[in-house]
Parts: structure tokens; sequence; C-alpha cells
């Protein structure tokens, strides 16, 4: 019988970087977030607001703020890059470290001008970025900008497009969520150093478990484990 709890073993993660809170217009929310995040060693998560990024941007960054369970993720509007900008000023003199870009549900492509643009304003206010959408577009307007970036979205079909950016930019880290392959973490971690890697489960709409699994049957060494598994993330968003 398979039993996942044995392979996991003592792996914790201390830093999840990518759960959401709220609802989806297109999907259920299958259970709620702190219940997923409870069933599996998973201690704490950076989190964004859905309403921020689908409905009102102000109101639901206000809520993930108020949110004590989690370290905070802001959200902001890409089709609104004048009110993006305003909103950025506004959580980072609230002592937001990141901001989480959603450039697939609001129908936003890497090459319009909001998306560069918005770039510029989280390096100036020195913000970190989580990003959704394909890391092989998405790479080139955050690039330049001595920025700290997530891509979250990483297949590893397109692990070797993040590797050969993330050569050219040191800020640049990926999401192990859907590096599932056989050697993708292994490949990245002697590419890039296990130092650009974080685990990200998308709770409560992904299933955690995988990339938990992936994560402790790898070939990683253990203080590398443990980097992907939170220390790395808290090196970008508690510095």
């Amino acid at each position: 019988m398979f039993d996942a709890g044995n392979l996991i073993g003592e792996l914790e993660v201390t830093l999840d970087i990518d759960v959401l809170v709220g609802a989806h217009p297109d999907r259920d929310v299958p259970r709620p977030v702190l219940d997923v995040l409870g069933e599996h060693p998973i201690r704490h998560a950076a989190a964004a607001s859905l309403r921020a990024a689908l409905f009102d941007v102000e109101s639901g960054n206000d809520e993930i703020l108020a949110r004590r369970e989690f370290t905070p993720v802001a959200a902001v509007d890409l089709r609104d890059p004048i009110g993006a900008a305003r909103e950025l000023e506004r959580v980072a003199g609230l002592g937001v470290r990141a901001v989480r870009l959603f450039p697939e549900e609001q129908g936003v492509e890497a090459g319009f001008p909001s998306v560069r643009h918005v770039a510029r304003r989280c390096a100036a206010l020195g913000l970190a970025v989580l990003t959704g959408g394909d890391v092989r577009r998405f790479w080139q307007p955050l690039s330049g900008l001595g920025l700290d970036v997530v891509f979250l979205d990483t297949h590893f079909y397109h692990l070797g497009d993040f590797l050969v950016a993330a050569q050219e930019e040191p800020g640049f880290h990926t999401s192990t969520r859907l590096l599932n392959s056989p050697d993708a973490l292994e490949i990245a971690a002697a590419e890039t150093g296990a130092s650009r890697l974080l685990y990200g489960s998308r709770a409560p709409f992904y299933e955690p478990l995988v990339p938990l699994l992936r994560l402790a049957t790898s070939g990683l060494k253990p203080d590398e484990v443990a980097a992907v598994a939170g220390g790395n993330a808290r090196r970008l968003l508690h510095p």
C-alpha cells in the first residue's frame, strides 16, 4: 500500500510561497485553505487574496493584511497600471514585502506596457515579485531591473528556459510546484543552486502532496531541502 507519509518523513515546509485566499469565479474552493495546509506539514504560508486579484484590489489587499496567520502578499490589477502603481506605494508603506501578479486571470500578456511599468515600480520600492504566467514570456519584462522574482508556474517542460534566464538574472527563482519530473529539482539545483528553488503548493486549488513528495524524495542535500522548503522564501520575504 502506498504510504505518502512514510516517504515525506520529517520534511516540514516552513514557508509555502504560493497560497491563495478567497473565491475563484471559475472553480470551486475544494476545502478551506487552513484545513488543506493543516493536513500537510506546511507550517506557514505566504498568501495573496483572490478578491484583490479578481474583484477589488484595495479591499482584497486589506483583507489579506488582516490575516495574521499568513505572510501577506499584495496583488495589483495589471489592467490598470496607474492604479497599480498607487497601490504598490500604499502596500509598501504598510510593510508588505512582495506583490503577486495574475496575468492570466486578468488577461494580460507579457508584452503589455503595464507589466514593465509595474515591474519598474516594484524594483523602486524593493518589492519581490511572485508571478504566474509562462516563464518563457514573462521573464523578459521582469529582467534587467535587479528584481527578486519567483515564477510560480514553471513547468518542467520549460525548465531549460528558466535556467538560461536565471543565469543572466541572479534574482530569478522558481516555484517547484510543477517541477515533478524525475530529475527536475536536481538539474535546477545543479545549474543555478538550490537557493533559486521555493516550495509552492497553490493551496487550496492544487494538491500540496505532489510537490511535497517530489522534494522529500529528491537527491538534494538536507540543507538544500530545508532551503527549498522555506529558507529561501524567508530570505525573500523576511530580509
